[in-house]
């Protein structure tokens, strides 16, 4: 079906800000957008495409939230979301599944400033803390041990890990542990999609007869979870499993005839999944890769004036990924 154009209610000034979606309204005029363009349900797709939306929550994507990805621009999530919101409602006949990964964390978890404390018992501060093996190795930071007894694991058990996995870190390549402001939290309003979008899935969701997929990751209290297909250490230093790849999401993104990726941050969450699906290609079928697609002008890096800035590096992430031969393309000149 020829693309389709944006409906009336969607107003990209909105994207910026959070609201209440009119869920009954949108339904509403989700039949009739159905019945006015034909819209078949996807059972009828001969080409069946999935549409994966990387942490597109209000924690990453609205100015003044947590961890806003501002990107070059200084707006970058929010101009993202806004080409995301039009790349959606352009190709809504033929998306056959949309879904979200939903960055889910608590307090407590090692990323977070009340893990670790100092000698003096202060907290690291979010944002500009990375946390190396020689700082675990010589004491310079400790597991805080009102966290050994919330997680119901010995201080000392505790501690060995801590060391264990900020080795484990290094000997992988991964960034050193970063120490991020508290976000995404589970029950709070950074956890929820930002409203634009979703009230495009919900849309997307009634007219095609589709129902959202949502991935939850990041809620082990032990180790990160850039990516949704795996979180960055699966073992304790006994070899015990304290987390597992998702292999079923990623045998789900397998099976589409096109997969595409957009969300955030180009150059955290969104290259760390796209390098675990690659990576799963590779021992696959290497051929794979043509059929990945990554939106690139609806994702940004992490950028900080001033503190840092990842845009190399996901620049880097990205031409590696067309290397291997997944498409780098233009939301607005690329209709599926």
């Amino acid at each position: 079906m020829d693309s389709l154009p944006s409906p009336s209610f969607f107003d990209s000034e909105k994207v910026s800000q959070f609201w209440r979606v009119p869920y009954q309204k949108r339904a509403n005029e989700a039949k009739q957008w159905r019945e006015k363009y034909q819209i078949t349900s996807p059972v009828e797709d001969k080409t069946k495409i999935i549409l994966l939306l990387i942490d597109v929550q209000n924690t990453f994507c609205l100015p003044d939230f947590e961890l806003f990805v501002a990107g070059k621009s200084g707006n970058g999530a929010v101009e993202d979301n806004i080409r995301l919101c039009q790349f959606i409602y352009r190709n809504l006949a033929n998306v056959t599944t949309i879904a979200a990964t939903m960055d889910t964390h608590t307090a407590m978890q090692i990323f977070h400033p009340i893990f670790w404390v100092d000698e003096k018992g202060n907290h690291p501060q979010a944002g500009i803390t990375m946390i190396s093996y020689e700082d675990v190795k010589q004491g310079r930071w400790q597991v805080n041990q009102n966290i050994a007894n919330n997680l119901n694991i010995s201080w000392q058990k505790l501690e060995k890990y801590a060391l264990h996995y900020v080795k484990q870190l290094t000997e992988n390549s991964k960034y050193p542990l970063t120490i991020w402001p508290y976000h995404s939290m589970l029950g709070g309003i950074g956890h929820g999609l930002v409203s634009s979008v979703e009230e495009a899935l919900f849309f997307h969701s009634i007219v095609r007869s589709s129902q959202t997929q949502f991935e939850i990751k990041g809620d082990n209290p032990l180790t990160e979870n850039y990516s949704v297909l795996s979180p960055e250490v699966l073992e304790n230093k006994q070899g015990e499993k304290i987390a597992k790849k998702n292999t079923q999401f990623l045998n789900k993104l397998l099976s589409y005839d096109k997969v595409i990726i957009a969300g955030q941050a180009k150059s955290h969450c969104v290259a760390w999944t796209i390098e675990d699906l690659l990576t799963e290609i590779k021992q696959k079928d290497p051929n794979l890769a043509t059929k990945v697609y990554l939106l690139e002008d609806c994702t940004s890096p992490v950028v900080i004036p001033n503190v840092v800035d990842f845009s190399a590096q996901a620049e880097e992430a990205f031409q590696g990924f067309a290397d291997a031969g997944m498409q780098r393309v233009i939301s607005s000149d690329f209709d599926v």
